[in-house]
């Protein structure tokens, strides 16, 4: 990372979150992503039985508290 680039990223660290996701959402969207063809694979047929309904989603909250009570277990 060139120096200019290394004080620009220490700059936008110092954002609030909100700003810091809104900027790197701004920086992505001018980028075009190399997606390895596999992986496009896995999201097609994730995406086909999610609107098959066969699935179940959780939320990121969910996630978390089963994380935690699974390793509160351990």
């Amino acid at each position: 990372m060139s120096p200019q680039t290394e004080q620009i990223l220490q700059s936008a660290l110092g954002l609030p979150e909100v700003e810091r996701i809104e900027l790197a959402e701004a920086l992505f969207a001018t980028t075009t992503p190399v997606l390895d063809p596999e992986w496009l694979a896995g999201i097609q047929r994730r995406s086909e039985e999610i609107d098959r309904g066969e699935v179940t989603l959780h939320t990121w909250a969910e996630v978390k508290q089963q994380s935690r009570e699974w390793l509160d277990q351990r």
